[in-house]
């Protein structure tokens, strides 16, 4: 993941790096910079007595890497859902038995038992959203129908075009528009992968993953990747009114962050007590509204904010598919490196 949002995080919340502190009472909570409401952690040290310590990350990676160095002092993190699977698969998570949780019963149907967690035995959900991109309609004059405008640009597009830096979910849109497998080994796949983005270079005003709401709302660039909750900030409250998040035919990629429990937790009990909590509808609608993504439990509708709940950045038209991204094997992933280190040069 990848999310850059647009609220601080408060001096109430003590970071669990400067403190170091540990008590029965206490939470130590790991989490994606700009992630975490305070008055849901406020609102949990009201009702259960338990103080959260909030520490942050900015990338998937930091996480794994802190979680594979051993004993973190951490209760809870939040990882994306391709490296929740890594994280299983290591043996680098709690065992917290999420179905078996009262507040488990808000879930959407179609989000219990991922792929990722089949059994709901380490994670429970925290925010989701899409992977897309994005365009100005008053400088573009295309309908971003299909990821050919995002990866064969013409017109005012030529040159004007902001691509992410980090390759995983621009290669995931490259494998839906070009018809491939996620995590695809074939020879032949990565010669089409590595000709698809020669093609898009001299279109391309910037590679980065940071400043997109930006870019595109002062016009910088006309057409850029871009993550839905962003682009629902540009629009509404970046005043960029003819900003658009497209909807290709040939599917958006999805993401799926979840909390888990780190192995070696000193607090399990209340990590569990705090991931039954935020799937509590009114809980989850203070991340959503805090962070701008849509998240897992439909009875949250009622509580969210009104601009949030009929954002169409947040509403995936019927028929157009979501393809979450996957924990792929080394071939794939020495691959992907040796493209999009040859395409940066």
């Amino acid at each position: 993941m990848k999310k850059l949002l647009i609220a601080a995080v408060s001096s109430a919340v003590l970071s669990f790096a400067a403190s170091g502190a540990y008590a029965a009472g206490e939470l130590n909570f790991y989490n994606w910079t700009d992630y975490t409401p305070d008055d849901l952690l406020e609102k949990f040290q009201k009702e259960t007595g338990i103080k959260v310590n909030l520490d942050t990350y900015d990338s998937n990676e930091t996480l794994l890497a802190k979680l594979k160095s051993g004993a973190t002092g951490y209760d809870l993190a939040v990882p994306s859902q391709n490296f929740l699977e890594i994280m299983v698969k290591e043996g680098l998570l709690e065992e917290a038995n999420v179905a078996s949780m009262p507040n488990y019963k808000y879930v959407d149907a179609r989000f219990k038992n991922p792929t990722w967690d089949p059994e709901q035995k380490y994670s429970s959900p925290w925010q989701m959203g899409t992977t897309s991109f994005v365009i100005r309609t008053d400088l573009y004059d295309g309908d971003c129908s299909s990821l050919k405008e995002f990866f064969e640009p013409t017109g005012k597009a030529v040159g004007q075009l902001g691509v992410f830096k980090t390759p995983e979910e621009v290669m995931n849109q490259a494998h839906l528009y070009l018809g491939q497998e996620m995590c695809t080994e074939k020879n032949e796949d990565f010669k089409a992968l590595q000709k698809l983005f020669e093609g898009q270079k001299p279109a391309v005003k910037i590679y980065s993953s940071e400043g997109t709401p930006d870019r595109i709302v002062d016009g910088t660039v006309v057409m850029s990747s871009g993550w839905n909750g962003d682009m629902f900030n540009a629009r509404t409250k970046e005043g960029g009114t003819t900003v658009k998040y497209c909807y290709p035919k040939e599917g958006v990629v999805g993401w799926f962050d979840s909390l888990v429990i780190p192995k070696g937790a000193k607090n399990i009990e209340a990590a569990k007590k705090f991931m039954d909590f935020v799937m509590k509808p009114e809980n989850m609608a203070l991340v959503s509204n805090f962070a701008s993504y849509a998240n897992a439990i439909p009875d949250s509708a009622p509580f969210l904010n009104p601009e949030l709940a009929d954002a169409p950045e947040l509403k995936v038209p019927n028929g157009i598919p979501i393809a979450f991204g996957q924990s792929c094997g080394e071939k794939y992933i020495k691959a992907v490196d040796k493209i999009w280190t040859k395409l940066l040069q």
